[in-house]
């Protein structure tokens, strides 16, 4: 059975966490209002003044498509670091440092480590009769209006991009960092359907540079277009206690391009994919547990009987 396994903590106040896989999202969620999925950016800022911390683990198997054991990814594991704080009520700003775990089929060569960390600002509004700047203190009412928000941001090169084989050569998918700085810019609309039904929509793209290893060889990776639709219904809550719990529904489209070495397009590489993830979320207080499953349903990969260890081929 495919599958992918995402696991968010988050701690000081409710965070929702999202190359390729690893990837951090945002937004929070209160015990009224509109709730937050796993996976996908909701529309949500931190108040100003208030610091949030994230911890998120986006945990892949994959499966072997090549008959011969030949260093094919066979696992993944990627470990997000995030701590966020809200300038005023409209702005918040994030970093985040990934770790991430790479391992071959057999074991012959392996990775892990701190990997780019990355810079993000947030800016959200609101609709009400017109657009609106979020206000300081928002009733139950301003929470029930749409709200949305543009992201942006950018990695830095922290990671060690020049991972090398047992036998010598540099290999950059088992890199611990691209080289160079990527770039991230995204939208978000949330909304409340119903008095416990949340939408959620959230499109991005990050974008790669060319990096050249020390090695000389040359790599860019493929530009990555997401589009995130989700549904959140809360399930319960406990005023008293402090305590909601979500049930989540999303479907994420992903769409990579090809990567190019040596500037050359790499073969069995990039393609278009979507993945649908049920989860549930837990906050209590200002904590919160969220937890998905995500599963490739539909694949459209660019020479796809070659690619192993890539998105759209997790499986476990």
């Amino acid at each position: 059975m495919k599958h992918l396994v995402t696991i968010a903590l988050l701690l000081l106040s409710p965070l929702c966490a999202a190359a390729h896989h690893g990837v951090a999202s945002l937004g929070v969620a209160g015990l009224e209002g509109p709730g937050a999925p796993v996976e996908s950016s909701s529309s949500a800022t931190l108040p100003a003044g208030q610091w949030l911390g994230m911890i998120k683990l986006d945990y892949a198997v994959f499966e072997t498509y090549t008959a011969p054991i030949d260093d094919e990814s066979d696992r993944n594991a990627f470990w997000i670091y995030g701590l966020g704080y809200g300038i005023t009520p409209g702005l918040s700003v994030y970093g985040f440092v990934p770790y991430s775990i790479k391992k071959t089929e057999d074991n012959s060569f392996n990775s892990a480590g701190f990997t780019d960390m990355s810079l993000m600002g947030v800016y959200g509004f609101k609709y009400d009769e017109g657009l609106r700047r979020i206000p300081a203190n928002e009733s139950l009412d301003d929470m029930e209006d749409w709200h949305f928000t543009v992201y942006g941001g950018m990695s830095l090169p922290t990671g060690d991009a020049d991972v090398r084989r047992p036998n010598g050569p540099i290999d950059p998918g088992m890199s611990l960092g691209f080289g160079a700085p990527s770039n991230q810019a995204g939208f978000s609309a949330t909304g409340l359907l119903k008095p416990r039904l949340t939408a959620v929509t959230d499109i991005s793209r990050i974008g790669f540079r060319e990096h050249e290893y020390s090695d000389g060889q040359t790599m860019r990776f493929g530009t990555e277009w997401r589009v995130n639709q989700a549904v959140v219904l809360r399930l319960f809550t406990d005023g008293d206690r402090g305590l909601r719990i979500d049930a989540n529904l999303e479907a994420n489209y992903l769409a990579l391009g090809r990567d190019r070495a040596d500037g050359v397009d790499e073969t069995a590489t990039g393609g278009r994919m979507l993945y649908m993830l049920p989860g549930i979320r837990a906050s209590f207080g200002k904590s919160s547990l969220g937890l998905g499953y995500k599963v490739p349903v539909w694949t459209d990969l660019n020479e796809e009987s070659l690619q192993q260890g890539a998105e759209g081929r997790e499986t476990g």
